[in-house]
């Protein structure tokens, strides 16, 4: 099938899921809160600070990018949520906020730190938790104007946003299977000459025929430039029997999916064959090693394991695998917990993985086979089935 069909035919072919999965709804975000509550005081914080980004999306369905404007949700263990925003940002806001909270606002030439401090002042309150996405300024000057005690948060952020709900995965659902079927669309057009710059463009158009707002990034490689985890600059056009690496996704409902196909377009050589079995084996295997308990760490030996035993590696030698297996996913493309050497967490049911052990012949050529898996109590489960051959999609 690859190279069977044209951008119109496949762009034709596609439409939106007739059975969306359902939104967030307020009773889920209110028990997010409370466990956010729960862990805020269990690591010795009164209050929780959360910047805009993925976390306030996460908390309050606000979908609003950190800027040097300070927007953030104060969350005290006892209390209700508090939004400091900009005055003249109330309207924007409230229109897309899904839970109630009172509002402190501020103008252009005022301190919103200070609101953050008059707040805690006003509970009788001193040790602030902040979210580590927030800009090192923001909470430096934070910290320098209100005499605060500030904590750093990554044990409340990721103990709830690790481990995803029945609703997240049927939304991680949804995004992996708008870009697997997008992954197959664009084997199908592929033509000798074709550019990258093309294939992307169309990879755009088509997540937006499925219903998503475009891609949520897009890498497309061919030849030697597979050879590059996240490509080479420039413009590449497509040759008879190239190795083809897409590595695209899309957001719905703010998750987001992020899945891999590397294929041949013609015939593939010996070597490639090879390197592309050795891929499907190390994936298999740390998908095998998924088990409620077992150390994430525990998945990136799995895979090595598989390269050893073919000569390649060991660690991170080329020809080998340059990175670590996986790494988390959901409202962000890479959270925690990452599947590499060092991380202990223990696999628990809800959480979300990449799987994908690339393996590269350096200046020759790549390859990558990447799907997503979430942890249930008998052992890891796709959200997609891996690649079944070099020379299908």
């Amino acid at each position: 099938m690859i190279g069977s069909s044209t951008i119109e035919a496949e762009l034709a072919r596609l439409s939106p899921p007739v059975d969306p999965a359902p939104a967030i709804t307020i009773a889920e975000r209110l028990d997010r809160l409370d466990k956010a509550r729960r862990l805020t005081r269990d690591m010795g914080a009164d209050a929780l600070l959360v910047g805009a980004g993925a976390s306030l999306r996460y908390f309050a369905g606000l979908p609003w990018a950190a800027s040097e404007r300070l927007i953030a949700l104060l969350l005290p263990v006892d209390g209700e949520p508090v939004l400091i925003c900009p005055y003249f940002e109330r309207g924007s806001v409230e229109a897309d906020m899904q839970i109630a909270c009172d509002y402190r606002l501020w103008h252009e030439h005022e301190s919103p730190s200070a609101l953050v401090g008059q707040a805690m002042t006003d509970w009788g309150l001193s040790k602030l938790a902040v979210d580590p996405s927030m800009s090192f300024e923001m909470v430096h000057r934070l910290g320098r104007e209100t005499g605060l005690e500030i904590l750093e948060a990554s044990a409340v952020i990721n103990g709830c946003r690790m481990y995803k709900s029945a609703a997240e995965l049927a939304l991680m659902q949804q995004a992996k299977s708008m870009t697997l079927e997008v992954h197959r669309a664009t084997a199908r057009m592929l033509r000798e000459g074709i550019t990258t710059v093309e294939v992307t463009n169309f990879i755009e158009a088509a997540h937006r025929r499925m219903g998503a707002a475009g891609n949520s990034f897009c890498i497309v490689q061919f030849g030697r430039g597979t050879a590059f985890p996240h490509g080479l600059p420039g413009v590449q056009s497509l040759r008879e029997n190239d190795l083809v690496l897409v590595d695209t996704g899309c957001y719905v409902q703010g998750y987001t999916s992020d899945i891999t196909r590397t294929y041949s377009f013609g015939t593939a050589d010996d070597e490639h064959r090879r390197i592309w079995e050795i891929e499907k084996e190390s994936q298999a295997a740390a998908f095998a090693r998924v088990e409620v308990g077992v150390a994430c760490e525990a998945v990136d030996y799995a895979a090595r394991a598989v390269l050893e035993k073919h000569g390649l590696g060991p660690d991170y030698n080329l020809p080998g695998t340059p990175h670590r297996t996986g790494h988390g996913i959901g409202l962000s493309i890479h959270e925690p917990a990452y599947l590499v050497r060092g991380d202990k967490t223990p696999l628990a049911p809800g959480m979300c993985f990449s799987n994908e052990p690339m393996i590269v012949v350096p200046e020759r050529f790549g390859v990558r086979l990447e799907d997503h898996m979430y942890v249930t109590e008998s052992g890891a489960k796709w959200f997609t089935e891996p690649q079944p051959a070099i020379d299908r999609v």
